[in-house]
């Protein structure tokens, strides 16, 4: 049965918020600000914070610094995941993502879903895994980024969940990469 197990010791994590948008600052940023108050309300750590427009390739060198950074766990987005023309996270995540995790977007609009009905066809949100490190797409509303860490993050990045959740995998995350150095190379 679904549920935290409550003998277990709740580990946090460290996670990064990104917003991008194009209008908002961080003082006008209140996806983020909603999305910072519930990861750090349940005993997370906030990594760091930035608001970026949208633009592909600031998002890429910022996800690739984040990846790089031993000290962050979990990056978490806010915005950019529409169709319009300025709508380019999911375009970014493309670029760094070694694994995709398709089932996040699937249940994102599933949750969704009993929010804003079938406008949830609209969202791009996705998920997928760098460096060791989880990426998760949100829409930027304040409303998608409470769907997403309610009714999902909260569950999957809490070690305490079961029957299974993000944080007990952790460790292997990278196990690909391990494999690949000690595979012997071909002489010329």
């Amino acid at each position: 049965m679904a549920g935290l197990d409550e003998s277990q010791t709740f580990v946090p994590i460290n996670i990064a918020v990104m917003t991008v948008s194009d209008t908002r600052t961080l003082e006008t940023d209140t996806s983020g600000a909603a999305l910072i108050e519930r990861l750090t309300g349940v005993g997370h750590k906030l990594a760091d914070r930035v608001v970026l427009t949208d633009d592909v390739a600031v998002i890429v060198a910022k996800l690739r610094d984040w990846i790089a950074d031993p000290d962050i766990d979990c990056i978490i987005t806010s915005g950019g995941t529409g169709v319009t023309g300025r709508d380019v996270t999911p375009e970014a995540f493309a670029q760094v993502c070694e694994k995709e995790i398709p089932g996040f977007g699937e249940l994102f609009r599933w949750v969704s879903l009993k929010s804003i009905g079938t406008s949830t066809i609209q969202s791009r949100a996705t998920a997928g895994v760098a460096g060791g490190t989880y990426l998760f797409a949100l829409p930027g509303s304040t409303g998608a980024v409470k769907d997403g860490w309610d009714e999902i993050l909260k569950f999957q990045l809490d070690n305490r969940h079961k029957p299974c959740n993000f944080v007990e995998l952790m460790p292997r995350l990278t196990e690909h990469l391990a494999a690949s150095k000690k595979k012997p190379t071909s002489a010329a």
